[in-house]
Formats: structure tokens, C-alpha cells, sequence
């Protein structure tokens, strides 16, 4: 079943607020190797900690039955990062999702998702994108 092109343009509803913390900036930081947490010199997090946030809230968003998206097929193609200024220890964030294009491309389906983190004081902070892709049912 190819995917549903009506989700195209879907805003889902922001995350409850996300309570950044030192500890879970330096576990993120260990878990990909990057050693400048090290310290308490410097609050701001890796620019890739935005993804322990917004992978929560896009995996609701494809796990919606009726997107059609087949999970068991689904590899993660394409990531980027913009930021505004840098997630710091401290900062109450949550995430809105949109899915901003669905398509099908060779009997592969296709799903690009926008993630925005906002401060609860609605600063934004940072965009990132996420293109994901699952082979079809030919």
C-alpha cells in the first residue's frame, strides 16, 4: 500500500516540554564519542543532541497506521540540523513535527519530516530534517 499523499502538510501538536539537563547532554555526548562536555565550563550540548528529542516525537508521527508508512522496511536516508543558537543545560524545549513531503520514487516510498524545538517561552531554537524512506509493496 503506497503511502498516504494526504499527510503531506500535517503539523502535529507539540511535545510536553523537554527539561534539558547537564547529565543527559554529557551521556549524549559519550554515547557519540565527543569529549567537550567534559567539563562544566561549557552548558551547550553536541549540534546532534537536537535528534534525542525529535526522534520521539517523528516515530509517533510514522507510526500512524493510516500514513502507511511499512515500518520493518523503513531506513533512515537523509538528517540535517539547523540551529538558531545552541540547546544548553537548562532550556525546556518541545518539538513540532510536519510532514512536509510524501512521495513514492522507483517502488520506494518516501517521508521527509520537519521537527522544530522551541523554548516553552516560544524561542526558536532549532530545525531539523529528517528524510526516511521504505521499500514498497509493488
Amino acid at each position: 500500500m503506497p503511502l498516504n499523499p494526504a499527510f503531506a502538510g500535517r503539523v502535529y501538536p507539540a511535545t510536553a516540554p523537554y527539561l534539558v539537563g547537564r547529565e543527559k547532554i554529557r551521556e549524549f555526548a559519550a554515547a557519540i564519542g565527543d569529549t567537550s562536555c567534559d567539563t562544566d565550563d561549557d552548558p551547550a550540548a553536541p549540534p546532534t543532541f537536537a535528534i534525542a528529542l525529535t526522534l520521539r516525537a517523528e516515530v509517533e508521527v510514522v507510526s500512524d497506521p493510516e500514513l502507511g508508512l511499512d515500518l520493518t522496511r523503513l531506513l533512515h536516508r537523509e538528517q540535517r540540523f539547523e540551529h538558531r543558537r545552541p540547546i544548553t543545560d537548562g532550556d525546556e524545549l518541545t518539538v513540532t513535527v510536519t510532514i512536509s513531503e510524501v512521495g513514492r520514487v522507483g517502488g520506494t516510498d518516501m517521508v521527509t519530516l520537519t521537527s522544530e524545538l522551541h523554548t516553552v517561552a516560544g524561542e526558536h531554537v532549532c530545525t531539523t530534517t529528517s528524510t526516511l524512506i521504505a521499500q514498497g509493496d509493488d
